[in-house]
């Protein structure tokens, strides 16, 4: 019996996706390296280049690629309204991450994201395959919804709302403006700064940690679900991450600062902290 896709999880745990690789609704995606998927990936699985999930443009190449070019993705791989994406990459989960953030910016929100991506799918010895298989192209005419991105402006007029939390996902190197990636250093004022691979677990293959220690973790900075959460990095790749702890553990209001520090500290009228 093939379950409903309306019964995954956020969050898939390797051991759950396994038998249900034939499931009839799954488009299992993968985000890792070119090279990494030629070598072996999940059986089924269509590659997409992280670089095709960014705009790629100055002053924001993090940014949403505009809307000919998600129907063109969208519609090159074959998406369907009634598919259960299952999202993986072979880092943890940032550009898995990103890719739940376009999912929910193009109104696709039957989705789950693989627990600890391909480095859990093969250090627990599951099955890869090098086969490629064929896509089903169609057309798309998408609609683009604005709420999972807060843009500049709306991080700007956010600055003193003490119902909004900024949470950058970067190191604390650069948090602090001790290593410098634009023409300005340091943070928007007020964010707060947890590194996104804090949020894992290295010792259980990089799945995300328990959701009790996230959240004491994250109250402590102030990132509380009452809040509304603006997370961001240089180019929204690490937040993508960021973005799906928060999504993970119920928060209501999570949106991505896309244009993240590539544009705000690369703007001349952008106040900066460090």
């Amino acid at each position: 019996m093939t379950t409903p896709a309306t019964d995954f999880p956020l969050l898939l745990e390797p051991e759950a996706l396994e038998p249900l690789l034939q499931h009839p609704q799954l488009l299992i995606i993968d985000l890792c390296n070119t090279d990494g998927y030629r070598a072996g990936h999940i059986p089924g699985a269509i590659h997409i280049p992280p670089a095709l999930t960014q705009a790629g443009q100055p002053p924001a190449p993090g940014a949403l690629p505009g809307k000919e070019r998600l129907e063109q993705l969208f519609g090159q791989i074959g998406l369907t309204p009634d598919h259960q994406v299952i999202i993986y990459d072979d880092e943890g989960g940032g550009w898995a991450g990103r890719f739940a953030w376009m999912l929910d910016s193009i109104g696709h929100s039957r989705y789950s994201v693989l627990n600890g991506g391909m480095i859990a799918w093969i250090g627990e010895g599951r099955p890869v395959s090098r086969d490629i298989p064929p896509l089903t192209p169609r057309q798309l005419t998408l609609t683009i919804d604005r709420r999972p991105t807060a843009t500049l402006r709306e991080v700007m007029a956010s600055l003193d709302d003490p119902h909004t939390q900024i949470w950058d996902a970067r190191s604390a190197q650069e948090y602090l403006g001790q290593k410098v990636f634009a023409a300005k250093g340091g943070h928007i004022p007020g964010a707060v700064n947890l590194e996104w691979t804090q949020a894992m677990n290295p010792a259980n293959h990089f799945r995300m940690k328990d959701a009790e220690s996230l959240r004491k973790t994250l109250a402590t900075l102030g990132i509380t679900p009452d809040k509304r959460i603006i997370t961001h990095c240089q180019t929204h790749h690490r937040s993508g991450y960021t973005y799906l702890v928060a999504k993970v553990l119920g928060f209501p209001e999570v949106q991505a600062y896309a244009g993240s520090w590539a544009e705000w500290g690369n703007h001349p009228d952008t106040p900066v902290e460090s």
